[in-house]
């Protein structure tokens, strides 16, 4: 089995797959420092919870963007898994060529769901994640990863209203019954929502115009994208697992 590792700013996701077959999926904070041991016996149960065997885990792959985790992540998965983890980064092969002026700067999670995307689904295609940030991501038809745009996740929106206004309070995000708001939560709820509503489909309606490609097709991924994906006509997948399937993708292309 290989276990998929994906470290994102807020969630470290993890993936168990039998060849093709995703088995079970769990997360982890990331803000949480964590040593080595903490993250092998962490994992371990994790696996046991969900009805895995630790010894059938033949291969781990990880990407990150956090690399203050990746040491004692890395030793973890040597020290509790006799494994060597492949960890997506430059030089790695993934079938996309990173055809942006500062190819280096991309970051792991992008590339992986531009893998993902593009082998699931096809070219030209625009992947967005609605993580930490929320990220466009454009792979035409060849496969070549040549735009991208990064704006604030929701999460993100949320907290610069309710941390930097006195007044606002914290709030649930989701969307409101109205856009018609009559008081500050739900007022706060659809300028958050409808907002990342408006903004997908102004990023997108310019992402394609400017490239000036016809038949794209739009995936979305991340924790808060199937509410926006159900919301607007300009997102023609949601895929949860999108991260998760781009890593096994990439994992299998090395030959290991």
């Amino acid at each position: 089995m290989l276990l998929t590792i994906d470290v994102g700013n807020t969630n470290i996701t993890i993936g168990v797959f039998d060849k093709e077959e995703l088995l079970t999926t769990f997360r982890m904070t990331t803000k949480l420092q964590r040593t080595s041991d903490e993250y092998g016996i962490v994992i371990m149960d994790l696996l046991e919870h969900n009805k895995v065997k630790v010894g059938d885990i033949r291969d781990v792959i990880v990407s990150s963007v956090v690399p203050n985790v990746m040491h004692s992540l890395c030793s973890a998965l040597i020290k509790y898994f006799d494994i060597h983890p492949l960890v997506v980064e430059p030089g790695i092969k993934t079938g996309i060529r990173i055809t942006s002026e500062n190819p280096r700067q991309i970051g792991a999670d992008r590339i992986v769901d531009a893998v993902g995307a593009f082998e699931l689904y096809g070219g030209p295609v625009i992947v967005i994640d609605y993580g930490t940030a929320t990220t466009y991501d454009f792979i035409d038809g060849d496969g070549n990863f040549f735009a991208g745009v990064t704006s604030p996740g929701i999460r993100i929106s949320a907290k610069a209203l309710w941390e930097d206004a006195a007044k606002l309070p914290e709030i649930e995000i989701k969307k409101p019954a109205s856009i018609l708001a009559r008081e500050t939560i739900s007022s706060m709820q659809a300028g958050l929502v409808f907002g990342q509503i408006g903004q997908t489909e102004y990023i997108v309606k310019h992402m394609i115009e400017e490239a000036g490609f016809s038949n794209v097709k739009v995936v979305a991924t991340g924790g808060l994208g199937k509410m926006i994906a159900s919301e607007t006509d300009c997102i023609d997948v949601y895929d949860q697992t999108l991260t998760l399937q781009g890593m096994r993708l990439i994992y299998k292309k090395q030959g290991r």
